[in-house]
């Protein structure tokens, strides 16, 4: 048993360190998307700081910068989770490897884990970065941020996002010509109703419902409680446990929907299609 479990760790960490050597392959493009993701951050920030001029409000805008803020900074963290997996077939047909990986001798619940474990390491730095160089241009008051209390939801909802990239990574499996594509229209709608840089109690109703169905929606929600108004991770269990619902749902449904997709590819020949 002991055998097994670190034979299946190695495999997690070999599949882990070949999204790494594709990255430091890839850095010059890496350093590029960073920069264009931090010009976004920056340019809501900036957003909520010209409020006040635009109204010609005395009010404080620290809340809504903050605000803002944390909705950009969180959305690009589970952006890039999200992505990172879905994208697990684009980048193996663009190496070249996508035969080679489906016929080793590991499980694709091992393959997925490693890429997994990968895209959570990254986006933890990649946000950390970008965290340090925000700050530099904000002095953004976190007197009243609960730090553990963001590190819990953020840590659940880790898995919501996992099950849901897999999910959606059947659709460049499936479709070499446009599945990519799909991807992008997935995040977008994620995008519009998940309460990103607004509250959802402003979208009409029927998108309120289908917003409760997001996982970005409760992620977001706590964390902008734990971190501008304290919140403790009692008072978060409201937001938590429905992550915790549907990240069970989503991790085992999208290793169902993978390994049937997968199977569906290998008789109908479509892994080595290039487009």
């Amino acid at each position: 048993m002991m055998s097994l479990v670190m034979r299946r760790t190695a495999a997690i960490y070999a599949f882990a360190e070949r999204q790494f050597i594709l990255t430091k392959r890839y850095m010059v493009w890496e350093i590029v998307y960073v920069l264009y993701s931090l010009a976004n951050v920056l340019a809501i920030g900036f957003m909520g700081a010209g409020v006040q001029n635009l109204m010609g409000s005395k009010a404080n805008t620290q809340h809504l910068i903050l605000y803002l803020l944390t909705g950009s900074l969180l959305w690009g963290y589970l952006a890039v989770i999200f992505w990172e997996i879905s994208n697990i077939i684009s980048w193996e047909r663009w190496e070249g490897t996508i035969e080679y990986t489906f016929m080793a001798p590991v499980s694709r619940a091992t393959h997925i884990f490693g890429v997994c474990t990968y895209a959570v390491i990254y986006s933890l730095i990649r946000t950390a970065i970008m965290l340090a160089i925000v700050a530099l241009f904000f002095h953004l008051d976190m007197a009243k941020a609960n730090l553990w209390g963001a590190f819990v939801v953020l840590s659940v909802a880790n898995f919501s996002f996992i099950g849901l990239g897999t999910v959606v990574a059947v659709l460049p499996l499936i479709s070499p010509e446009k599945g990519s594509q799909m991807t992008g229209i997935v995040e977008g709608v994620l995008l519009l109703v998940s309460g990103i840089y607004y509250d959802i109690s402003v979208l009409p109703h029927w998108m309120q419902s289908i917003s409760m169905l997001s996982p970005a929606t409760y992620a977001l929600q706590g964390m902008r409680r734990a971190l501008l108004n304290g919140d403790s991770v009692t008072q978060l269990w409201n937001v938590i446990w429905p992550l915790i619902v549907i990240g069970a749902i989503l991790v085992p449904l999208g290793l169902f929907v993978f390994g049937k997709a997968e199977v569906y590819c290998k008789k109908t020949g479509k892994l080595k299609r290039n487009g």
